[in-house]
């Protein structure tokens, strides 16, 4: 009897073949060739699951996103008590930023996949909804603060939050090409969160 092949389970490992060639040697690295090679497959094997060198990419950035997405998501639904706005923002805006030592390699195969958006209208196409997704996210984060009365009243969500993403973004960038450490940029990350909170009232 023929053996069954989970061909979304082979997708899933080519896809993070990709990945792994991409933060180790960068986007120019990938051929179909050696993802066949990373992933212990054959090359027909990579040609059934991807028409072409372009689908197997735009997988993969789909890949990606979705464990930036979900690793955001589960900062949000593992918290079993109410947090406050400050501390929300704080843990998902370091998730979304991979400033943490683990997510290093994340790190390499998102950035390499933003700059080589510009020359691919899919691979832009992807990115632009993921980035709508996250800035939903953290402009319901913001009005949460406002709700709770933690961050202040007069700021728009949704201007802070594509300030709080770009910054987050361009933490990332920072660290990988050794600008700033990873706990200096989450310092930096939380001095601009910091700037959104209600001044506490003063003692009497």
């Amino acid at each position: 009897m023929p053996k069954q092949v989970d061909y979304e389970d082979r997708r899933q490992r080519i896809a993070d073949a990709v990945c792994t060639l991409i933060a180790s040697s960068g986007m120019e690295a990938v051929s179909l060739r050696d993802v066949a090679a990373q992933a212990h497959v054959s090359m027909g094997a990579v040609q059934r699951c991807f028409r072409n060198k372009q689908d197997m990419l735009l997988f993969a950035l789909e890949h990606i996103t979705q464990h930036v997405s979900e690793r955001a998501d589960r900062r949000i639904a593992a918290t079993s008590t109410p947090e406050a706005a400050s501390t929300l923002l704080s843990h998902t805006l370091a998730e979304i930023a991979l400033l943490d030592e683990g997510s290093t390699k994340q790190a390499h195969v998102w950035l390499a996949f933003v700059a080589q958006a510009p020359a691919s209208e899919k691979l832009t196409a992807v990115l632009h909804e993921t980035y709508a997704k996250l800035h939903d996210l953290v402009v319901w984060l913001i009005r949460y603060g406002q709700d709770t009365q933690e961050v202040r009243q007069n700021l728009d969500p949704d201007l802070e939050a594509q300030t709080l993403l770009a910054l987050a973004d361009g933490l990332t960038a920072h660290v990988l090409a050794g600008h700033h450490t990873s706990t200096a940029a989450l310092a930096v990350l939380q001095h601009h969160i910091d700037r959104l909170l209600e001044d506490p009232p003063a003692c009497s």
